[in-house]
């Protein structure tokens, strides 16, 4: 379950950032990538459709959020406790 998440996270924001999945590392910020704000935005909302989840994130300031940002690999392990609490 855990390397299906990573996939289809990538794979989003990949298609957000014209980019191919396997571009996509946990080191890369969001910036590396060259999503933008609202790029960011649109693949959270996308994130959270694909998961049916609801991520706790405020675009206008996300250092105040407890959903971390900074790369996908925080990303993709806060995703992934999403789900896993959701399934719980």
């Amino acid at each position: 379950m855990t390397e299906m998440i990573r996939e289809r996270i990538r794979a989003i924001i990949a298609e957000q950032a014209m980019l191919e999945p396997e571009q996509v590392t946990d080191t890369s910020s969001p910036e590396d990538l060259g999503i933008d704000s609202l790029g960011l935005v649109e693949a959270i909302f996308a994130i959270e459709e694909a998961f049916d989840i609801s991520i706790p994130f405020n675009a206008n300031e996300p250092e105040k959020s407890d959903f971390d940002i900074s790369n996908m690999g925080t990303i993709i392990a806060a995703v992934e406790r999403l789900v896993a609490d959701k399934a719980a």
